[in-house]
């Protein structure tokens, strides 16, 4: 090791605490946005295929939530490897990086609907700081792994990847 500690919990277990406000954001306004904006959003832009509009239409909040439940799951196991490793994990790294770049797809989703989009608030407030803050305290111990273009799509594609599995899921027990 070249730095002068391992991580605080604080950048390790931190991920489930930022991951947890983002996503009570998403939570409390998915719903709402989903039956009032869609429609907004599916006149102004015909050329988006139907499928799309009708998975954002009318989100069922409850199979939402248990969805959120389920990524909760994820992060905290992503977490506690993270502390477990001293911030060493390539889960951990992993998921810290998909944390920050979904951060960056909520900037880039509220500026495409020209609006607010569930999670945008926290994204440049919480999100993005976070990761950067808990990369730079890996940097600063030394564990923080070559990040390469391939490893950010590797953090990103983790974070997609675990998404889908946690909708099937939800979908599953909710239907």
């Amino acid at each position: 090791m070249t730095g002068t500690s391992l991580p605080s919990g604080a950048a390790t277990l931190g991920l489930l605490a930022a991951w947890a406000v983002h996503d009570l954001e998403e939570v409390a306004t998915m719903g709402r946005w989903s039956r009032t904006r869609v429609p907004v959003l599916r006149a102004r832009h015909p050329r988006v295929p139907d499928r799309i509009w009708r998975t954002l239409e009318g989100v069922d909040g409850r199979r939402f939530a248990t969805a959120v439940g389920f990524m909760g799951l994820v992060v905290t196991a992503a977490a506690a490897d993270g502390y477990r490793t001293g911030g060493r994990s390539a889960f951990y790294q992993d998921s810290l990086n998909g944390f920050g770049l979904h951060g960056l797809v909520h900037l880039a989703q509220a500026a495409a609907t020209r609006g607010y989009t569930p999670g945008v608030v926290t994204s440049p407030l919480l999100v993005i700081p976070f990761t950067l803050w808990a990369r730079g305290r890996l940097r600063r111990a030394g564990v923080l792994r070559p990040t390469r273009p391939r490893d950010l799509a590797r953090g990103l594609a983790v974070a997609g990847a675990a998404a889908v599995a946690v909708q099937a899921a939800a979908r599953r027990i909710r239907s």
